[in-house]
């Protein structure tokens, strides 16, 4: 791995992975993957921390047996693990991107309506434990609980065209799919006029996968867009001499308004980006058995679609032998016992009257300065870090509990403060679900001593009565 580091990694890499290092714990694969064995979709989707908010009864009675079928065959065949694996994720931390709709499948349901699987991310403000909602939408333009802030689904990330990163019996397509198992069939077309910030854009794919989305909408051929930044978007026309012929992309010729270029369909970013774990492979980030089981049986072939055990980085390490410290010219020892972590080589007794000097103000052991300082910033806070940050709270807290012991009891400094965030964050996502926000959003965007704009980011209930106070009718007085 040398080599790459010497000419330089792009960006992107290193957050990638840890994102594979973290995001998705092996206990959460192994647990996801033996409730969807035995058809629990719902006990699968919890052990991957999605919230189902389906119900399936009432789907039959307003749609039809028909498409209530349709949709069970499809929550059954949903690998919870592995949408989460490759759910859109945004720098530098790598957190899933949040206040996102997500079209898993789409439905035709009686009539024009045409219903939506979808898979919603909470707002930044609420995303603590990661956590991701499983629901149908129905076109109807809003959340029914009114507390999505974009409910609609979003047209650059949509995965109903690429159901082999959420299907389980669909996942050996990824090979294909991202270009690791041969050369893509289109060649690509003319894209030198293109300015690329970096390597990580599919553009040799990018014809194959604008046919599957022009299909998809009802159309052979045509233009398409891909976003290649927040206001940059490059037009192309798919275009091929007969159907024996490959498709291959031209650029449209002129600069197009803004208004027009949005309004092409929009090449999902799945299809538009290089897959992040063929990038890690072949930089020698990651090894085949550190990926996704599914995951590493369709890029590698190690392992099968069935099994689950895998060893990952970033695992927590059985507790092996006790540290050492070198204490008043002897090396002691320091370690578990009794689940706390204790100066093995001094009895109670001398460590209670070490304790109550230190409580007068007296110099500590080099032990117990070696203990506090593993109760307050440990080595492994880092670890502790980024399994809360990507909403795994039962792998930082089984990393705390193999440094200090289950029965410790935690002191001030950096890891209790980080403990403490993220149960506060909790809650706020809490709130969130339940619809009870302590404090509308805009508040604090707010100067102080003026009240929140009326926008449509205000719940309802505080529209509602902001509109129907009677304003003072001063022009009547002189």
């Amino acid at each position: 791995m040398a080599h790459h580091l010497a000419n330089g990694l792009p960006d992107h890499l290193p957050m990638w992975q840890r994102v594979r290092a973290y995001a998705v714990p092996p206990s959460m694969i192994e647990t996801a993957t033996a409730r969807r064995a035995v058809g629990d979709w719902a006990g699968a989707c919890a052990a991957a921390r999605i919230d189902a908010d389906l119900d399936l009864r009432a789907v039959r009675d307003r749609h039809g047996t028909d498409l209530a079928q349709r949709l069970r065959a499809d929550l059954r065949r949903l690998a919870p693990d592995l949408l989460r694996w490759h759910m859109p994720r945004i720098a530098p931390d790598g957190r899933l991107r949040p206040g996102l709709t997500l079209t898993l499948a789409r439905y035709r349901a009686a009539g024009p309506t045409t219903l939506h699987l979808v898979v919603r991310t909470p707002p930044a403000r609420a995303d603590a434990g990661q956590r991701m909602s499983l629901t149908l939408w129905d076109g109807s333009g809003g959340d029914t609980r009114g507390r999505h802030p974009h409910p609609h689904p979003d047209r650059r990330f949509r995965l109903d065209l690429h159901r082999h990163l959420w299907d389980a019996g669909r996942s050996g397509e990824l090979a294909r799919r991202c270009g690791a198992a041969r050369e893509p069939s289109g060649g690509g077309g003319d894209t030198s006029v293109l300015d690329l910030p970096d390597g990580s854009w599919a553009v040799g794919r990018w014809a194959d996968e604008a046919e599957r989305l022009l299909r998809a909408e009802g159309r052979s051929r045509g233009a398409f867009a891909v976003r290649l930044a927040r206001r940059n978007r490059a037009v192309f026309r798919l275009v091929a001499p007969d159907d024996s012929h490959a498709p291959t992309l031209r650029p449209l010729s002129g600069t197009l308004p803004p208004q027009e270029a949005a309004a092409f369909p929009v090449l999902p970013e799945a299809a538009a980006r290089v897959l992040p774990d063929l990038e890690l492979l072949r930089a020698g980030l990651v090894a085949a058995g550190q990926l996704h089981p599914l995951v590493a049986a369709a890029l590698t072939g190690v392992g099968s679609p069935s099994t689950a055990s895998v060893t990952r980085a970033g695992l927590v390490r059985e507790s092996g032998d006790p540290h050492r410290v070198e204490c008043r010219g002897e090396v002691h020892r320091i370690g578990l016992r009794d689940g706390v972590l204790t100066a093995i080589d001094h009895d109670a007794e001398q460590v209670r009257r070490e304790e109550l000097l230190v409580a007068l103000g007296g110099p500590p052991l080099p032990c117990l300065r070696a203990i506090d300082a593993v109760h307050r910033s440990p080595e492994a806070l880092p670890a502790v870090r980024e399994r809360l940050t990507h909403g795994d709270a039962v792998g930082a807290l089984a990393v705390v509990e193999a440094l200090l012991g289950p029965e410790a009891v935690l002191r001030d400094g950096p890891l209790r403060d980080v403990l403490e965030s993220a149960a506060d964050r909790r809650v706020d996502h809490g709130l969130f679900r339940s619809g009870l926000v302590a404090v509308h959003p805009a508040a604090g965007k707010a100067h102080p001593g003026r009240r929140p704009r009326v926008d449509r980011r205000m719940p309802l209930a505080m529209r509602r009565k902001r509109d129907s106070r009677v304003r003072p009718r001063t022009g009547l007085f002189s």
